[in-house]
């Protein structure tokens, strides 16, 4: 599914991916830990805790594992990216008993997940390669699975300017949420909810419960587009 071009920038950011991220982030007042801990966590308000498998595809070095651990507790968690040298650190770093991982999208289990999560992985997939990509996580899903597909919102100017800051995103083609929901349904997915996330950087805490009444606008930094495999 991923070129070379893709696999090999990656590699380039495995041992350093946490700094090149923040790097960006950095603006927003907040590290890569808050918004992942937080995407999760509005996942599983929405899919609830009872979650026995979950697929993170594009898990990169594995910066959500602990999370998804501790919010949904399953007795297995696949972890896929095209990155071998980011696969090798997650192994190190997260690997156990009830934790796989696999840089090569032929050995992910088919109909086997009741839950895939997804997040910042389609703007460095080519356009022309995400109809495949979405359809490999239809087949690991089994019939009912929910698929958590988080991206970066091109239409918030906080996002652009975030993501020119940081190396491996600056050129990398955005997806909006428009484009994201024809491409599920097109894979074969049906479409629950989405969401926006991210309104307000760490100055404006004090506003963040507000994101609650205002949710369904796409002016977050990131959208979350849930969808599910059809029964």
């Amino acid at each position: 599914m991923a070129t070379d071009t893709i696999e090999s920038e990656f590699d380039a950011y495995a041992q350093a991916y946490e700094d090149a991220l923040n790097q960006g982030l950095s603006v927003s007042g907040e590290s890569s830990d808050y918004f992942a801990k937080e995407r999760i966590k509005w996942t599983a308000s929405l899919v609830g805790s009872d979650i026995d498998s979950v697929i993170d595809f594009g898990c990169g070095v594995g910066i959500a594992i602990p999370t998804l651990k501790s919010c949904f507790d399953p007795s297995l968690i696949w972890g896929y990216d095209p990155s071998s040298a980011a696969i090798e650190r997650a192994v190190k770093e997260h690997g156990d008993e009830t934790t796989q991982f696999s840089f090569d999208s032929a050995q992910i289990p088919k109909s086997s997940f009741q839950l895939a999560y997804c997040n910042g992985v389609f703007h460095h997939i080519p356009p022309a390669q995400r109809q495949a990509a979405f359809s490999i996580v239809l087949q690991s899903l089994k019939p009912g699975g929910r698929f958590a597909f988080w991206e970066n919102n091109p239409w918030n100017p906080g996002t652009r300017y975030v993501m020119s800051k940081i190396p491996f995103d600056k050129d990398a083609i955005t997806i909006t949420p428009p484009e994201a929901r024809k491409l599920l349904i097109q894979a074969g997915f049906e479409i629950v909810v989405s969401h926006s996330r991210f309104i307000f950087p760490k100055s404006l805490s004090a506003l963040r419960p507000l994101e609650k009444l205002v949710y369904r606008l796409p002016v977050g930094a990131q959208y979350l587009i849930l969808a599910q495999k059809p029964e």
